[in-house]
């Protein structure tokens, strides 16, 4: 979804002459947003590349077969194919002299779910001042101009597909009681206890705030973003890394 929006945008900016797309599959990444991602490629007519990962992951497990022995596979393994999609990305930035968007929302920025070095890396974050649930509400707003985004992405359950039968809800609470806490939090600067007041349950909400809080170092190493809120990370958002004094 984050992919398809900054695709949208970044063509309805500068043009789809523009405009490079490329997708890095997997062996976890389904014929569907295989589909998607072509199909919206071409509706949008932009140059589109498939560059797999395999490769490269094959190769990465391979140099820490013996470093990860005993080891079950976990966190690490996902945060591989990120990382050599980041990898990859740059490379073809660095090539070809184009600027790499980040894709990243604030509700993944906020509570630390995507990888440093990975996901995380490029330029310009587009949509790093959008919670999940606004990236669908200006996803719906763009297709009512003009068809771009491919059905099945609006609907699908969000999915990073690092992992068989891998959905977002997995690791972090369902977006509409995530991002009410964030935006409550973050933009309206309230209290875990006032936000716990307007019915939200206390032990998500203190799970979330320590997750931003957790995050921070990570925001700090992030692209620079669009500001559409009154609070966006960077220079609205000051918080310590280190001080165990928080409001």
């Amino acid at each position: 979804m984050d992919s398809a929006l900054t695709l949208a945008i970044a063509v309805d900016a500068l043009g789809k002459e523009q405009v490079r797309a490329v997708m890095l599959p997997s062996s976890f990444t389904s014929s569907m947003s295989l589909e998607d991602a072509q199909a919206m490629a071409q509706d949008l007519g932009v140059r589109y590349d498939i560059v797999s990962i395999e490769a490269m992951m094959s190769a990465a497990m391979s140099s820490l077969q013996s470093l990860f022995e005993g080891k079950p596979v976990d966190l690490t393994e996902e945060n591989l194919q990120a990382r050599a999609r980041g990898v990859l990305l740059m490379a073809l930035s660095n090539k070809h002299g184009e600027l790499l968007l980040t894709t990243g929302n604030k509700s993944e920025m906020a509570v630390g779910y995507a990888t440093l070095y990975g996901d995380m890396c490029g330029g310009l974050a587009v949509l790093k001042d959008l919670t999940k649930r606004w990236v669908y509400a200006l996803s719906h707003y763009r297709n009512r101009l003009g068809r771009v985004i491919p059905e099945r992405i609006l609907t699908r359950a969000p999915s990073a597909e690092l992992r068989p039968d891998q959905t977002d809800q997995d690791s972090l609470p369902p977006y509409d009681q995530l991002d009410a806490v964030i935006e409550a939090y973050i933009e309206e600067g309230l209290s875990i206890s006032s936000i716990v007041d307007k019915g939200f349950d206390r032990a998500m909400v203190e799970r979330v705030v320590r997750l931003i809080r957790l995050s921070e170092y990570k925001r700090q190493q992030s692209a620079i973003g669009l500001k559409v809120t009154r609070c966006a990370f960077g220079r609205d958002w000051r918080f310590p890394i280190t001080s165990r004094q928080f409001n």
